[in-house]
């Protein structure tokens, strides 16, 4: 369905079209959601910064979530956690994943703040929801902080997941939603981990954009 992450955030960006006008700021989950996001972010010609939040892995099988936690503290936990998990094994977990927040915040966004969202439309992007966890953390934040609008913008996810979502946000945008979803992997071509490296790589790379752009407008004036 989909080429690549860039090819999923271009194909998201015509879907995102109609935001244009509300001067968004795009807000993408590291590491898999930034490339999908700058492409938005370019396309609508928005502010972009990344929102940073952990799946709270379970302790004997880490690609599986009993929650996850954003930046702020902001933290869904499913209901039946406390049963499957001693109280003092959740909190040792999240605070494993409140440090890796802090590594993250400090490699990948320079240890900047999340830019100002009060009042504002804050459009979360990933480049895929399988369970929902951080995105449901990422929603809470953006709610603590008294965003104007919540709009989740994804390729792919579950239906069910889907259903749930749209009922905690503004605006739920998602291409497309198969009938079997097993993992996000399964829509794109080309899939494969990202590194810290490359979200860098890609960061500096708008900067590099934006400056050129902001050049030629200044030429242009000139």
């Amino acid at each position: 369905m989909f080429k690549n992450r860039k090819d999923a955030g271009e194909k998201l960006a015509k879907a995102l079209e109609k935001y244009r006008e509300e001067n968004p700021v795009i807000l993408a989950i590291p590491r898999g959601g930034v490339e999908v996001g700058l492409q938005v972010a370019a396309k609508l010609n928005a502010e972009f910064s990344l929102i940073i939040a952990r799946k709270l892995p379970f302790p004997d099988n880490p690609e599986a979530g009993f929650g996850a936690i954003a930046e702020d503290g902001s933290t869904f936990i499913l209901e039946d956690a406390y049963y499957w998990l001693e109280g003092v094994t959740i909190e040792r977990i999240k605070q494993q994943q409140i440090a890796e927040i802090e590594r993250r915040i400090k490699t990948l966004r320079g240890g900047k703040p999340l830019p100002e969202i009060k009042g504002r439309t804050v459009i979360l992007i990933d480049d895929g929801i399988a369970m929902g966890s951080t995105m449901r953390a990422a929603i809470e934040l953006c709610r603590n902080r008294e965003a104007g609008k919540v709009v989740v913008a994804v390729p792919v996810a579950g239906r069910e997941v889907a259903k749930e979502l749209q009922k905690k946000v503004d605006d739920l945008i998602v291409l497309e939603t198969p009938a079997y979803f097993r993992a996000v992997a399964q829509v794109y071509e080309r899939w494969y981990d990202v590194s810290d490296e490359e979200v860098l790589d890609l960061l500096r790379e708008r900067i590099r954009e934006k400056e050129l752009k902001d050049q030629e407008f200044h030429e242009l004036e000139a």
